[in-house]
């Protein structure tokens, strides 16, 4: 197994948070579970050119994407095959940071997969092309940095008031939407529409799925937790809507999701 990764520098810096390699063999599970954060992610399989998503409804249906595919801001999981993770390379964009890229809202791909080339054109193909032909890993890291500035269509610069809730929702659900739209100045309508703009969803959807990533990471060893402390800690009204808001974005209960995890928190095993 391999997994290699690059921060990068200078002006992807405050958009683009890793940029990752992955290189093994399949797992004995054939499905698994993806898990949203609030970000975007481009993929490309290395190994076959093409990406399956499943529908979470009916894992018997999935839909064919090509090898290079732009993930859009999820409020919901969805599911991949494990069979095509054999040699992938991506771009985990921060929350807010694919819109740079884009020369459409960001919104527009509220909880959608595309072929890139729906979104570059050519280009994404070309890209595929020239990853694949690559020596090293560390060259295949330099093309992705160089394709992202070459497809720059708008400034490297969140709206003001984008980049302080982004700062301040990081806190997983220690400020109110209304608090923060308030001290940016923006009626809330507007607020709304910039902020969908640049990261993808309504704030409200944003920091549900922020303050279930916050518990996720703060869950202890073991199966023993204390639920209903969490959920005050992360600001729930209670553990039934802690519960709620867990099924809703991970189709698990808190303690299926416990009794599956593994040191890859958002890669959850369907075990058919």
């Amino acid at each position: 197994m391999e997994f290699r990764r690059r921060k990068p520098a200078g002006a992807l810096a405050g958009f683009v948070g890793i940029l990752w390699y992955w290189d093994a063999a399949p797992r004995p599970h054939a499905l698994e579970r993806l898990l949203p954060d609030g970000s975007m992610e481009l993929v490309i399989n290395l190994d076959r050119d093409m990406v399956r998503i499943y529908d979470r409804r009916d894992i018997r249906r999935f839909e064919r994407l090509e090898g290079c595919a732009l993930v859009g801001p999820h409020s919901q999981f969805f599911v991949i095959d494990t069979a095509q993770q054999v040699r992938v390379l991506g771009v985990h964009f921060l929350p807010g940071g694919a819109f740079p890229f884009l020369r459409l809202p960001a919104g527009e791909l509220h909880d959608l997969h595309v072929s890139l080339s729906d979104v570059w054109g050519g280009f994404a193909r070309e890209l595929r092309e020239r990853t694949l032909a690559a020596a090293t890993v560390e060259q295949r890291f330099d093309l992705l940095e160089g394709a992202l500035l070459a497809r720059l269509a708008k400034p490297l610069e969140h709206h003001r008031a984008v980049r302080y809730a982004l700062s301040e929702f990081q806190c997983g659900g220690k400020r109110t939407i209304a608090d923060v739209t308030q001290t940016t100045g923006q009626s809330a309508r507007r607020f709304v529409e910039v902020f969908q703009q640049q990261v993808g969803m309504p704030p409200k959807q944003y920091c549900r799925v922020r303050r279930f990533q916050h518990v996720i990471r703060s869950l202890p060893p073991g199966p023993a937790i204390d639920w209903a402390g969490l959920a005050a800690e992360h600001g729930y009204f209670d553990q039934a809507h802690l519960i709620h808001d867990f099924r809703t974005i991970s189709g698990l209960s808190p303690g299926e999701y416990v009794g599956l995890r593994s040191e890859h928190l958002n890669h959850v095993p369907i075990i058919t």
